[in-house]
């Protein structure tokens, strides 16, 4: 953060010692904002935000200008759009694909060097700040809103595609070893190397935010590493970057969630499977999520997250208990255990031939980017979440546990789809081969009860869909209303419609791929910001003088005088009592608080 020549108010607190004897404070510079809670008039620039949220700016215009015109290009010329989408695409996993495992990996060890460093019990806001929701209201709309769509997509799709191919020949098809490693490239997708993506950015923002009282923009973000040069043009692009990645990563899980529904409906009811179909669903749940999102994160978000954990809950015991739960467990324990064996091998593993850049295409790189250009969204959404937490307590929750129960959830369907092609004709693997979207349900057609637990599968996808799609909008809403933490509904509404129209035109151009791609492309100059971003926060949190109580004190700053007092202890209302009910033991400390503060310590 850049430093204000603005004087700290604490350099006119003074203490008071038995001798009457009054000692101020060294004026020292403060730092811009102090939390959410401005004071009325302060100027803060969440509250200058606020006053302007329905006069956007810049990054709004020029948002909505290259949303239109890409949408445009789809419309006047689909061939042009989508020839260059594919040269783009494999120029990108060709040459530079190394980059989103870089970034990945980066991410995932700055994260548990905050949680294990000094700075972990920092709080994400004021001091006396506690979260806004319970831990169960907190991870529930961490899970469902944010990568819901992909627990139906992909937790058999990926397994099963990768036990019938296994990655990079490691092993044989159709064996239990083959089942070994399509978890463990199945955990590897969907687990830490895309929740620290999230993180970095929640971390960033909600500390920007809450606790430095800054606009939910990422230029601000970037301050302390690119300096003044975010408040002007460059900090409006790298805004408008975000909004772009955010809402192609988003219309990727639209395309996947139309297309489940679209899937389910046909097993469910016989209705066709068609481009048509899937568009009107893409209409349909346009419209709930917009509704959804104008009704705010405390109704809308947090009551439909909390629905779809309870039936994915319940789905996900259903088909623990009733097939192989013996065969599950031991998969679990020997794929984690080959996950954590290879885990900076697999990390680090690139293509070496032209079959492997088509394989990293459509599996590593392309998951790898998504998380990319899913972090803006995905960030903003944990850091609105996550007032009052401190920073382990945030690694803990957005890093460990959700990456965890997706472990568990793709070992239960991923396993027994597995075990059922094992034992069966493989009706599983060729049915994902040929689409994806079928695999779950193909799955559940080999289980009791496949009427009722197809249409919850179905109920799970609209309601992962509704959330996470809800989510975005408000994201996508605050980014371009300057930053405001409640944007404008006209925007809210703008927004929720652009997602759908977008989703909906690369549906026409190019399907499923075409919305893949738009991800991976988006993502690849915006792995630049995220990296940039881990830097700034770390510099922050190092320079930030509100934690001097965090770090280990030297002896020579005892001496010299330069130990800042914590603010704890700047807080405190130190009175004149008589110097006879002091009592003896404390004489020492109330010493050190003198000898630091006298006049010729400076």
């Amino acid at each position: 953060m850049t430093i204000e020549p603005k004087t700290s108010t604490r350099s006119e607190r003074t203490w008071h010692g038995g001798d009457d004897r009054t000692a101020p404070l060294r004026e020292e510079p403060e730092l811009p904002g102090r939390g959410l809670d401005a004071e009325p008039g302060s100027g803060s620039a969440q509250q200058r935000a606020h006053e302007l949220r329905n006069r956007p700016g810049a990054v709004f215009w020029g948002s909505i200008g290259v949303v239109v015109a890409f949408i445009a290009w789809s419309a006047l010329s689909p061939d042009s759009m989508s020839g260059s989408m594919t040269a783009a695409m494999n120029w990108i996993a060709g040459s530079v694909g190394w980059t989103y495992l870089l970034v990945t990996l980066g991410c995932i060890l700055l994260m548990v060097y905050l949680a294990f460093s000094r700075f972990g019990r920092i709080r994400l806001g004021k001091d006396q700040d506690r979260p806004e929701y319970s831990t169960w209201s907190w991870l529930a709309m961490i899970l469902s809103a944010v990568m819901g769509i992909g627990l139906i997509s992909y937790a058999v799709a990926e397994p099963i595609i990768h036990f019938t191919q296994p990655p990079h020949g490691l092993s044989e098809p159709g064996t239990y070893q083959a089942a070994v490693r399509a978890m463990q490239f199945s955990y590897f997708d969907w687990g830490p190397h895309a929740w620290a993506v999230f993180g970095i950015f929640g971390l960033a923002i909600a500390y920007s935010t809450h606790r430095r009282g800054n606009t939910g923009l990422i230029s601000p973000m970037l301050r302390p590493v690119l300096g003044k040069a975010m408040d002007g043009p460059l900090g409006h692009v790298v805004d408008i970057l975000a909004v772009i990645a955010t809402l192609f990563g988003t219309t990727a899980s639209l395309g996947l969630g139309a297309s489940q529904i679209s899937e389910g409906m046909n097993r469910v009811l016989g209705i066709p499977n068609e481009l048509f179909v899937q568009i009107v669903i893409i209409i349909g749940i346009t419209t709930v999520f917009t509704l959804s999102a104008l009704s705010g994160v405390n109704r809308g978000i947090k009551y439909t997250s909390q629905v779809t954990s309870v039936l994915s809950i319940l789905l996900a015991l259903y088909v623990l208990v009733i097939g192989p739960t013996g065969f599950l467990g031991n998969l679990f324990f020997r794929s984690m255990g080959q996950y954590l064996n290879d885990f900076f091998m697999v990390s680090l593993t690139t293509p070496v031939s032209g079959d492997d850049v088509q394989w990293y295409q459509s599996w590593t790189y392309f998951m790898m980017a998504w998380w990319l250009s899913w972090g803006a969204f995905v960030g903003v959404f944990l850091a609105k979440i996550s007032r009052g937490r401190t920073i382990r307590e945030f690694v803990v929750g957005v890093l460990g546990i959700p990456s965890l129960v997706f472990f568990v959830w793709f070992t239960i369907f991923g396993g027994t789809a597995i075990k059922l092609d094992m034992e069966g004709a493989g009706s599983i693997g060729r049915a994902a081969t040929q689409d994806l979207n079928s695999a779950f349900f193909e799955t559940l057609d080999q289980l009791p009860l496949t009427g009722i637990t197809s249409v919850i599968a179905i109920i799970l996808v609209v309601l992962f869909f509704v959330s996470g799609a809800d989510a975005n909008t408000f994201v996508l809403s605050m980014l371009t209303s300057r930053g405001a933490l409640e944007p404008s509904r006209a925007i809210l509404t703008t927004w929720g419609a652009l997602t759908g129209v977008s989703a909906i035109f690369l549906f026409l151009v190019g399907g499923l791929d075409a919305l893949q791609q738009a991800a991976m492309i988006s993502a690849l100059p915006f792995g630049i910001v995220i990296a940039l971003l881990g830097v700034s926060l770390v510099k922050s949190l190092r320079t930030d003088q509100d934690f001097d109580f965090t770090r280990t004190v030297t002896r020579d700053e005892v001496k010299t005088g330069m130990l800042r007092v914590p603010s704890p202890i700047l807080s405190m209302d130190f009175e004149d009592p008589p110097t006879s009910s002091i009592p003896q033991q404390r004489a020492p400390r109330d010493q050190r608080i003198e000898s630091l503060n006298s006049p010729d310590q400076g």
